[in-house]
């Protein structure tokens, strides 16, 4: 009968360390999947949008295209993940010699605040208004590209 007495005494506490560990473990595990998962669906928006935006740049940057201005009407989801975001961007000039620029995108959840960035590379003849916003649930949610009579690509978000 003693060997009754010692085993409740080592497996009682057991069962009651698992009790709380095993909860705390699985929420733990699930937090983490669903950042995780939150995570790749906002980079994968960035990309896409990024995408969008080299598209109108090879588009435009030609010169049978002749001067006005085009507008792209968002077809992305107005959420990620049931999260509105928002996009703003930055323009940088490359450190090369050939004078090309940079485009660096971030997407941010509103609520979450998971944050994504990708870039776009674009020739020399590149303007982007940095403070415009691309906000994914307006209804009116666009990037406006005006050709000027240089050659120059105007881009913003609308």
């Amino acid at each position: 009968m003693t060997h009754v007495a010692i085993e409740t005494v080592i497996m009682a506490p057991l069962l009651i360390l698992q009790i709380f560990l095993l909860p705390m473990v699985a929420t733990t595990m699930t937090s983490y999947w669903t950042d995780n998962s939150r995570q790749v669906a906002v980079q994968d928006t960035a990309n896409q949008l990024a995408g969008v935006i080299q598209q109108l740049y090879i588009s435009l940057n030609t010169k049978e295209v002749l001067n006005g201005t085009i507008r792209w009407t968002s077809t992305l989801p107005t959420e990620v993940v049931s999260y509105p975001y928002n996009v703003s961007a930055s323009l940088h000039t490359s450190l090369g010699s050939n004078s090309s620029k940079i485009l660096i995108l971030q997407v941010k959840l509103r609520v979450a605040g998971n944050t994504a960035t990708t870039s776009v590379a674009f020739g020399s003849n590149v303007l982007w208004n940095e403070e415009s916003v691309f906000e994914s649930d307006s209804s009116t949610a666009a990037i406006e590209v005006q050709k000027k009579s240089d050659g120059t690509l105007s881009f913003s978000f609308k």
